[in-house]
């Protein structure tokens, strides 16, 4: 099977092409965060999703966890997924499929011990995918991605065997661990922002070496 490659923290519609061109099956654009890299305005969001082909999807990363603020996101910015990066209560998801139907939504759950395996399998059931990332609820300001760390794959590995959705794993994936990440988690595809990005801007040598080991897995 094929892992798809999301590349994420895209900031205008050359990273978009660049990314493109290198074989990623998405793109990330992520909207207001608390903390991170990449944030971008919805305007230029907006125009990145309507660049970009309909073969390769296009996932909002929102903040937002009300229902109407999500749709709302969605709707200024006009992507076909919706990444949710922090918890939402699962009518939020009810809500959303009434709201937005044609768009997926996939729930972001930061692997921080084993209590991630029973909130994966809870939030599995109402949405498209989930994304496993390193980011944490514990400190004054959430970090709801783009760490640039790692977690403990072995539990990823346990979140892929217990779901029955697509999972996608990320959190300090760069071109050389991404092999070794492949072959412990098994995940449907792999995410990642600052491990293909010298001085913040996506950089082709970095993208074309994490591609290689992606498929070398």
């Amino acid at each position: 099977m094929t892992v798809r490659v999301k590349i994420c923290c895209i900031t205008d519609r050359g990273e978009a092409d660049m990314a493109i061109g290198l074989g990623a099956h998405a793109l990330g654009l992520v909207g207001r965060m608390p903390s991170g890299p990449g944030p971008i305005d919805d305007e230029t969001i907006t125009a990145i999703a309507g660049h970009v082909p309909p073969a390769v999807a296009t996932f909002l990363l929102t903040s937002e966890t009300e229902p109407d603020a999500v749709a709302a996101h969605v709707g200024r910015c006009r992507t076909n997924t919706v990444q949710i990066v922090d918890r939402v209560s699962a009518d939020v998801y009810r809500a959303l499929r009434d709201a937005m139907p044609h768009v997926k939504i996939v729930q972001v759950v930061h692997v921080t011990g084993t209590e991630s395996v029973d909130e994966a399998q809870g939030v599995a059931e109402d949405v498209d995918a989930v994304l496993l990332d390193s980011g944490s609820f514990a400190g004054s300001v959430k970090e709801l991605g783009g760490t640039g760390r790692t977690h403990d794959w072995s539990l990823s590995r346990r979140i892929v065997e217990a779901v029955t959705k697509p999972v996608f794993l990320a959190g300090g994936l760069r071109p050389d661990n991404v092999g070794d990440a492949i072959r412990a988690v098994r995940p449907y595809g792999v995410d990642l922002c600052t491990g293909v990005r010298t001085d913040g801007r996506l950089d082709a040598d970095k993208l074309v070496a994490f591609m290689a080991a992606v498929a070398a897995a």
